[in-house]
């Protein structure tokens, strides 16, 4: 444990949350399917991770592997491997009850409401702009690192990765497949663009599936936390991403991935990655500076 508090804090979270997993997965028995397919592949990352860490600095190649390639490998193997973990882990979809409280709050459901202002037109942006989300956080920490901002870069890569875990763990808890899986049957109005809209939603609906990841939003978490950072790091940044991120959370309803709740336990993830990661990043940053003190 001593050991791992020593690594950076983004290796240290990938490590635990890939542990996890492969923990639930073990202990999981025959409730997994899939489960000796999942141990070789948690069990390879962990090993990539712990070999990264250790020849990260012999050549240029492995130092943008460790801080870049294998950060957005693992997120994106851990995000699709939950297909195959979560409904089995909690079968019971929480969308009954995030449907009655979006209807609570608005007296409607909210897709169905959006249904007034479709156009082709902004459909195709929304849908354009609900996919930047896979690239916000990378052209960010492309951005702090072409400026040689490393420091800058250690503390962002961690509280994205935190967020995303958060998000994960969140989805293991709250399983929900989102409205438009659940609501299909009362829109009135296929969600339609001109040319964009549908070859983004098929790509999306065959890379995501029913992943049940409704709750909370992924996409207003991780949005929210990198919009942060790039007003603490990147204020330029900050203000070209901000009319996407709004954009961008706007169409996660619009689009009909999420309910609003979804949205409002983003706003959450994100408090939660910021109160939590950025002490927890404090502490590590004064306990190894105070560590090279002592070795002077």
């Amino acid at each position: 444990m001593k050991r791992l508090f020593n690594l950076r804090p983004a290796d240290a979270v990938t490590i635990i949350f890939i542990s996890l997993l492969l923990i639930i997965t073990i202990g999981s028995n025959s409730a997994i399917p899939n489960r000796f397919l999942l141990i070789p592949i948690y069990s390879a990352l962990l090993i990539a991770q712990l070999v990264l860490i250790k020849i990260k600095d012999k050549n240029r190649l492995l130092r943008i592997m460790y801080d870049l390639i294998f950060p957005v490998i693992s997120v994106l193997v851990l995000f699709d491997s939950l297909g195959w973990v979560v409904h089995y882990v909690n079968p019971v979809d929480i969308d009954p009850l995030l449907i009655k409280l979006d209807f609570m709050l608005f007296g409607n459901h909210p897709t169905v409401m959006l249904e007034a202002v479709m156009n082709p037109v902004l459909t195709d942006i929304l849908q354009l702009v609900y996919s930047s989300y896979y690239f916000l956080p990378v052209i960010f920490g492309i951005a702090l690192l072409k400026n040689n901002q490393r420091e800058e870069f250690s503390r962002s890569l961690f509280l994205i990765l935190f967020c995303f875990y958060l998000s994960y763990i969140g989805y293991l808890i709250w399983p929900a497949i989102g409205p438009r899986f659940t609501l299909g049957h009362l829109q009135t109005q296929k969600l339609q663009g001109f040319f964009i809209t549908e070859p983004i939603q098929q790509l999306l609906n065959r890379l995501e599936g029913i992943k049940r990841d409704a709750f909370p939003s992924g996409h207003t978490g991780i949005a929210l936390t990198v919009l942060y950072l790039a007003y603490k790091f990147k204020k330029r940044i900050f203000w070209v991403f901000l009319p996407i991120v709004s954009a961008l959370i706007f169409s996660t309803v619009y689009c009909r991935y999420h309910y609003v709740v979804d949205i409002i336990a983003g706003f959450g993830l994100t408090g939660v990655t910021i109160f939590f990661g950025e002490r927890y990043y404090s502490w590590w940053e004064k306990r190894n500076t105070n560590a090279l003190n002592k070795s002077l």
